[in-house]
């Protein structure tokens, strides 16, 4: 059978998670509109009848504004070592800016077999994505490790199938890494984590979500559902407020919608139970950012 590593990389909101969970036909990793919305590498198993292919989604690189933003594109980077394929993903209605030149630079020296992806095509004018194709290929030349180009929608699906077919004919022969019916290495607690912050990604705005962590404290199987305790970490004592909102209404709105995923997930009853706790600037402090937040594995 066909196997290996797949990195999936890009500027942050270029829409790598999107693509992920199209190719899984399932969610498996949480998406917004907001930039930097994933933190963690996480890799997503899809098996096909001849081949699995290990996806890893990974935090967008870009110019860090504190030490967890640094954490975050140290990530992005040392995912990309030691993978069997890249695909390298631009947006062309965002334009073609100095961070995309960046990481074609950082995938042209991996010298790892890259296949560059356009997508957002739905959207972009023929114009747009002319203009993407000329300016990253002022780096990525002939004699670059581009082996192949598609353009493509996530949203949509369009030319998704043939994308899947290069990757898995470009994918070396080697074992089953993981177990059929395992979709993703990371644990319970991060998945719930996860589908919690997407939440609170989705319905608050300005710094209110990049200031905010999830951490799941308890999970406990009852009689008829599952318990279980989150807590989320905002910096500042004046976000605690917009978080919890008006007579509980936010976290309640955050809770519920969050619930939903959490029990289709678990396919069980769920009760959830979030706190709203004050960690002033979190995001400057290595205890939390490599402990409390999960993220010591992920920098090795």
């Amino acid at each position: 059978m066909k196997s290996g590593f797949v990195a999936v990389a890009g500027k942050p909101n270029v829409g790598k998670s999107t693509l992920i969970n199209a190719l899984m036909k399932r969610k498996v990793v949480i998406v917004s509109d907001k930039p930097q919305t994933t933190r963690n590498r996480v890799n997503c198993i899809l098996n096909t009848q001849d081949a699995q292919i290990v996806l890893v989604d990974t935090p967008g690189i870009h110019k860090p504004l504190h030490k967890f933003g640094e954490y975050m594109v140290k990530i992005a980077v040392n995912a990309l070592k030691g993978q069997d394929l890249i695909l390298f993903l631009i947006d062309p209605i965002d334009k073609i800016r100095e961070s995309d030149l960046n990481i074609a630079k950082i995938i042209k020296e991996s010298k790892i077999p890259t296949i560059l992806v356009i997508n957002k095509i739905d959207s972009a004018t023929p114009e747009q994505i002319k203009e993407a194709e000329e300016r990253i290929k002022t780096v990525l030349d002939k004699n670059s490790n581009i082996i192949a180009e598609f353009k493509i929608s996530a949203l949509t699906g369009e030319n998704l199938s043939e994308l899947l077919e290069k990757i898995i004919d470009t994918l070396p022969e080697g074992p089953q890494y993981y177990p059929e019916d395992m979709t993703t290495d990371r644990p319970l607690a991060f998945m719930i984590s996860e589908l919690i912050r997407e939440k609170i990604f989705h319905l608050t705005s300005e710094e209110i979500p990049h200031s905010t962590a999830v951490v799941v404290e308890e999970i406990t199987n009852k009689e008829d559902l599952v318990y279980i305790r989150a807590e989320i970490y905002i910096e500042r004592q004046s976000q605690k407020g917009i978080i919890i909102g008006q007579k509980g209404r936010m976290i309640k709105k955050i809770g519920m919608l969050a619930r939903k995923d959490i029990e289709m997930l678990l396919d069980d009853r769920v009760y959830l139970d979030l706190y709203v706790k004050v960690k002033d600037k979190w995001r400057q402090k290595d205890s939390i950012i490599m402990n409390t937040i999960g993220l010591k594995n992920d920098l090795q």
